[in-house]
């Protein structure tokens, strides 16, 4: 008998707004979760991804669709389906009048955690984080990334099933990235399941074993990162730039290259047969050039654009 997805999405649907002035936010959103896999929704900003992640939760009502938690349906059995679930949200919302430890203890109250129980699995919880030594520290004492870790940290009290994490690592230096990366692929090694927004590709790239692409609302590409490169990507980048990179573009570069983009002063080149092109620009004078495999990010700047959002 095949296992139930532990997060199931069918039409989901919401709007803000009265008349004409009502705008879509999420727009017909469908996807499952498999138990221990980690599922990324990418988006700019303003997609959807955060309004998603509050209606799976039930903070959220939303205008139509259905929502399968853990096994219950969302909104009506929000509560009981939320207690099987840690979340990390964008911003972190730890109680600065409370030390590290008093935090967790406080938080496992929420889910009737006794605290003689919670006392037994703050060290534990502790040294997942690194903060030993922070204990009896007050939030206004701690780094950014370690507030960070500690917000991870206390989503694990109550041993969750799966983890709602909103843009975990926004702010962070690499090397508190890179610490949560591997906090985050422990999870997963235990069969936790993990729903994570981020704005960051390698991230996605590195962790999701699935994703998603929403804009304007709507999915528009789901699969894993390397299927999705393959399908909608070419092979072979080339970022050319320098002064004289957009007329060598003009001239040349869109002749050699399967597609061809502009940005700033620099011209990306796609294709499948990159030795033309290198060639070419071996001997033009006023631009510099970078060859790589094409990534995550040309995926998602193809399918959502280059113009900014706020």
């Amino acid at each position: 008998m095949q296992e139930l997805p532990i997060l199931s999405v069918n039409g989901l649907y919401k709007t803000y707004g009265n008349g004409s002035a009502r705008t879509t936010i999420v727009d017909g959103i469908s996807f499952s979760l498999k138990r221990g896999e980690c599922y990324g929704l990418l988006g700019p900003n303003g997609a959807g991804k955060t309004t998603t992640l509050r209606l799976c939760l039930g903070l959220t009502t939303p205008d139509g669709g259905d929502i399968q938690l853990a096994g219950k349906p969302v909104p009506a059995q929000a509560r009981a389906a939320r207690m099987q679930v840690g979340v990390v949200p964008q911003a972190d919302n730890l109680d600065p009048d409370f030390t590290v430890q008093e935090n967790l203890l406080v938080y496992g109250r929420y889910f009737g955690i006794a605290d003689a129980v919670m006392l037994e699995r703050i060290p534990e919880l502790l040294i997942f984080a690194n903060l030993q030594a922070k204990k009896d520290a007050r939030i206004g004492e701690l780094s950014g990334g370690m507030k960070r870790r500690l917000t991870l940290a206390r989503a694990l009290v109550n041993d969750p099933d799966i983890i709602f994490m909103d843009e975990p690592t926004t702010g962070l230096d690499p090397q508190a990235r890179h610490m949560i990366w591997e906090r985050l692929k422990s999870l997963l090694s235990k069969g936790k399941t993990i729903l994570l927004t981020t704005h960051f590709m390698d991230e996605a790239e590195r962790l999701c074993d699935r994703l998603a692409v929403i804009d304007h609302g709507k999915m528009i590409a789901e699969g894993s990162p390397r299927s999705l490169i393959v399908e909608h990507i070419e092979t072979q980048v080339v970022e050319v730039y320098g002064e004289s990179a957009r007329a060598w573009g003009e001239r040349q570069g869109k002749e050699l290259a399967g597609r061809i983009e502009y940005s700033g002063e620099t011209v990306f080149c796609y294709t499948n047969s990159v030795q033309l092109l290198l060639s070419s620009l071996q001997y033009a004078e006023g631009v510099r050039y970078m060859h790589r495999p094409a990534n995550l990010e040309d995926l998602f700047l193809k399918l959502t654009g280059r113009e900014m959002r706020d």
